[in-house]
């Protein structure tokens, strides 16, 4: 797309709802949008962590991001699904993990023209949160994905 002869960079996104925020993802980290199946719980694992889901032949981690940034985890619903995210990273054995959600994501075009840093906001420098940007009517958080697979890592046994 160009605009006065000048290209414009637009990548593809989605727009991840949680329980009161949603998250902008590129869509090149996503593998998949699954329906939710109850995950086998963990022994020992933080309450954000809700167990593993067989995934295309193994195991992969479930996680409730609002959980893995110290609010609650939410009850799951008949929308919620599970987006699996490919692992930009090597210490999951699965090389995927998957983050339950409250519906189904949102397909978006960003660019610079339509988002913008939102500093209206500080978080805790541990939450895996990269940043907050305004997008439109939006104001989604940028989740840091290494930070998510870190956590996993750290706190949980993943059997693959």
């Amino acid at each position: 797309m160009t605009t006065d002869n000048h290209p414009t960079t637009e990548l593809y996104g989605l727009l991840v709802p949680l329980l009161d925020e949603r998250l902008l993802v590129p869509r090149a980290c996503v593998a998949e949008v699954a329906g939710f199946t109850k995950p086998q719980e963990m022994p020992g694992a933080p309450p954000w962590y809700l167990g593993v889901v067989p995934w295309n032949g193994r195991n992969i981690p479930v996680i409730s991001f609002e959980g893995a940034c110290g609010q609650r985890v939410p009850a799951v619903g008949g929308r919620t699904r599970i987006v699996v995210f490919s692992c930009l990273g090597d210490r999951l054995p699965g090389r995927h993990f998957g983050i339950a959600t409250q519906g189904f994501p949102q397909l978006v075009r960003v660019s610079a023209e339509v988002v913008r840093p939102d500093d209206s906001r500080v978080f805790p420098e541990r939450a895996p949160i990269a940043c907050q940007l305004r997008m439109v009517n939006e104001v989604p958080l940028v989740p840091d994905l290494e930070r998510l697979e870190e956590m996993i890592a750290d706190e949980t046994t993943v059997t693959a």
